[in-house]
């Protein structure tokens, strides 16, 4: 056990965590010449195109130094703030952390979170210097920055670059040296911590875990706390590039599980393992419930496949725990889920891979976040869909959640940046130099005003150079009223939104034009409404498609063109009580980009 490390990195987005990875597997020779390929352990198509890494992903390489062999494993993780709650969970597994910052950019808002996860988990940072090799590099500076942020020795800091194997084989002494063996009793009772799971379609659900306690052997009988439900370890091994199956899994070590489970709701991520024979009296603390921040409909475009779009949603939670659903339904969609993501890329991600992995063609509905609505009663609701909230005579007033929100960014862009968020309701707390160049922004700001485009526009505004990361602070009240769109008077449940009183003029009006380009042209006029309640704030028409009926007549009197063009007006008249529009998907898009 004692020649056990288990390590994860943790950076800000795109500081050169994979490239990193590769490096360390290529030198302990994990992965031969014909394997190694660049972002290795990215291996989902999603993250190879956007270059962004989505999952955590576990794999074990061995190493010797001074004649005496180590086993490491290691875990990288995403980058982008969307993913926290992977990072979170590979933590949980680990006993020391990689920090990587990258020698242009000095550090961001996300390594500053990433770190304080690491931290409250009592893990050893080792601070690394990465990108050495860019001209762009102040490595002077950022290492001044570094020890600010954890207060190391300057010698500790490990200059490296991932693209040139620089400072690689220093990394892994300091993994050996510095990062502590994994504490456990490898003769008690089995207790072993789910971290991830993934589902094969041949061998059912695969399990990955680390062993606190005791050990795990091929064919035992083993049972999983949380469900209490019993199983036969098939196979269990090690994660290599493949896995690569042993015949036990002793302390402190990271391995996976194949025991023919076929449902995806019996496994739970953060669950404990342990054998029949000699139980475990206590499961391991897990993770904490994931907070889900941002709430979107997700609907089969073919009703028929809603039970299929069950079991897709249901495998899709085994590879990413932190996505949480309910069914719902909607007159407009018909059956569907309600879905929490943990932000907006979140959201696109999961659609697509839905698209790719599954092949189910989703429709989503504008996305929210949650409220708390109070009655005159003193009844307390909670209002995830605009359609939950309470009428508005017996309703005393609502709250929303609240945020707080760290921006780091150049001194150039503050006057910007803070005009942004003010527009976005913002109030500022806190304004403080890192350096003479880079300022930290703290701000209290309510959450439905960020779920949309915030971070696209802090990204345009800052040319790319501002970094964003928040975490909730509890409910406020607030003045929000439930904007309905209606199409000839027939209200679109998926298409309202609960919204601030001070915006809801220009939203609406701005859907109302947006929707006017995109709704195809019918044989009848649509009239497009906004309204508050019963009240009309903006409306546009989509005029009629019609036929010339007066071409045929030419000359005569006029009373024979009057006849054919009343002919024509009654039918369209009722053509329109009958018709009804269909909504193209990108409607329901077109809303989040509105500007």
């Amino acid at each position: 056990m004692k020649h056990i490390r288990n390590f994860c990195i943790i950076a800000h987005i795109d500081h050169g965590k994979s490239t990193l990875a590769d490096r360390l597997l290529e030198y302990t020779k994990t992965i031969t010449q014909r394997e190694a390929q660049a972002q290795l352990l990215d291996d989902m198509d999603l993250e190879r195109e956007r270059g962004i890494t989505i999952k955590s992903h576990a794999i074990q390489m061995n190493y010797s130094l001074n004649g005496q062999d180590y086993v490491l494993n290691l875990i990288d993780t995403p980058g982008h703030v969307d993913f926290s709650y992977e990072v979170s969970r590979s933590i949980a597994a680990c006993e020391g952390a990689l920090l990587i910052v990258d020698a242009s950019q000095g550090i961001q808002a996300q390594t500053i979170s990433n770190l304080y996860l690491a931290l409250e988990h009592d893990l050893e940072i080792i601070p690394i210097l990465n990108k050495m090799d860019l001209p762009g590099a102040m490595p002077e500076e950022v290492k001044d920055q570094i020890i600010d942020l954890i207060g190391c020795k300057r010698e500790e800091i490990i200059p490296a670059s991932g693209k040139t194997g620089m400072g690689v084989f220093d990394i892994l002494e300091a993994i050996i040296d510095r990062v502590p063996a994994p504490v456990g009793n490898p003769d008690g009772e089995l207790q072993a911590l789910i971290f991830d799971s993934v589902f094969n379609s041949f061998r059912g659900i695969i399990a990955y875990f680390k062993v606190v306690n005791g050990e795990i052997k091929k064919n035992d009988k083993v049972k999983f706390i949380n469900t209490g439900k019993q199983y036969l370890a098939d196979e269990v091994g090690v994660l290599k590039l493949d896995m690569s199956p042993r015949t036990s899994i002793k302390t402190g070590d990271v391995g996976y599980i194949i025991s023919g489970i076929k449902e995806a709701r019996e496994v739970k991520v953060g669950d404990t393992i342990t054998t029949v024979d000699r139980p475990a009296s206590t499961a391991i603390q897990g993770f904490e419930e994931v907070k889900p921040m941002v709430f979107a409909g997700i609907y089969p475009v073919d009703t028929e496949d809603y039970e299929e779009l069950r079991e897709s949603m249901h495998k899709l939670q085994l590879n990413d725990a932190s996505i949480v659903f309910e069914p719902e339904s909607s007159a407009a969609l018909g059956f569907g889920f309600r879905c929490g993501f943990l932000g907006m890329l979140h959201m696109e991600i999961i659609q697509e891979r839905l698209e790719r992995e599954f092949d189910m063609t989703v429709i989503t509905t504008v996305p929210n976040v949650s409220y708390v609505a109070y009655t005159t009663k003193g009844d307390e609701i909670i209002v995830n869909n605009p359609s939950d909230l309470p009428d508005p005579s017996k309703m005393e007033y609502v709250e929303e959640p609240y945020i707080k929100a760290n921006i780091i960014t150049k001194a150039e862009f503050v006057g910007p940046v803070m005009s942004l968020c003010i527009q976005k309701r913002g109030t500022i707390i806190n304004q403080s130099y890192l350096t003479a160049d880079r300022v930290e922004l703290v701000f209290e700001m309510p959450m439905g005003e960020i779920v949309f485009d915030f971070y696209d526009k802090l990204k345009t505004i800052s040319k790319g150079y501002a970094s964003f990361d928040y975490h909730q602070i509890g409910y406020r009240r607030s003045d929000l009223v439930r904007l309905d769109i209606r199409l000839n008077q027939e209200p679109v449940d998926a298409l309202s939104s609960l919204i601030h009183r001070s915006n809801s003029y220009d939203f609406g009006k701005k859907i109302c034009e947006k929707l006017r380009e995109l709704l195809p042209r019918q044989q009848f006029e649509i009239a497009i409404q906004a309204s508050i309640g019963a009240k009309v704030i903006a409306r546009e028409n989509v005029r009629a498609l019609r036929k010339d009926v007066t071409a045929k007549c030419y000359g005569g009197d006029i009373s024979r063109k009057r006849k054919l063009l009343e002919k024509q007006k009654k039918g369209k008249k009722r053509m329109r009580q009958v018709g009804n529009v269909e909504i193209p998907q990108s409607a329901f898009m077109a809303v989040l980009k509105l500007d």
